[in-house]
């Protein structure tokens, strides 16, 4: 079972993955994270990723998704994945499409975390994270101490309300149009409502994967 992860920034998706993942017994792969792996281990196409990097350019979704393949062809993905960012474009997901159909597999489910504007410049903009370490916080003040390694916790400048109203722009122009591919491909995409709380939310994914 291949299940896509779609929403705005602020809405969870990370979050619901690991709940999903855990609930669900599939890994979850995090697009970030393997492309960090692959250039961490020097795979063939870790090297390649790392080429585009040491030049300043964006990683190509042609080795991103080649990326990818290595991960969903491997035992720990054999009942399945969760895709956190794989698809934000209508290319990734024609991409996606295509490299799943080689490997004998099909994008099962589509998840749409659904949340209001004001509440995700209020959770975004409320969002500190350890400047040493990376681990992020909510409604933890910049110039505190990260509670993990003792770092001193910032605001990304990403985070700042302006900022994020423009990556919701971004977001409505570059991932919205996903939807309607997949709808146009005769994909059920679920719409879960990602407020309150995790819990909550993760209840109501699986009410929507009907497990």
């Amino acid at each position: 079972m291949i299940i896509v992860l779609l929403g705005p920034p602020g809405a969870g998706k990370g979050t619901q993955a690991d709940k999903l993942a855990e609930r669900l017994s599939i890994p979850k792969i995090a697009t970030g994270d393997v492309l960090r792996a692959a250039v961490r281990d020097g795979t063939r196409r870790g090297l390649e990723a790392k080429a585009y990097m040491d030049r300043g350019d964006l990683v190509p979704d042609s080795v991103i998704l080649g990326i990818l393949q290595d991960v969903l062809t491997s035992p720990a993905t054999r009942k399945g994945a969760i895709l956190d960012g794989a698809v934000r474009t209508v290319p990734q997901a024609e991409g996606l499409r295509t490299m799943l159909g080689e490997i004998g597999k099909k994008v099962d489910n589509v998840l749409l975390f659904d949340v209001d504007d004001d509440e995700l410049v209020r959770r975004l903009s409320t969002r500190t994270v350890c400047q040493s370490c990376q681990t992020p916080y909510m409604g933890r003040d910049p110039g505190t101490a990260c509670a993990k390694c003792g770092g001193t916790l910032v605001r990304r400048k990403d985070d700042e309300p302006e900022a994020v109203r423009n990556r919701l722009e971004v977001y409505r122009s570059q991932t919205e149009p996903v939807i309607g591919w997949y709808r146009d491909n005769k994909m059920k995409v679920y719409k879960v409502d990602a407020s309150g709380t995790v819990d909550e939310v993760t209840r109501r994914a699986l009410k929507a994967l009907k497990k």
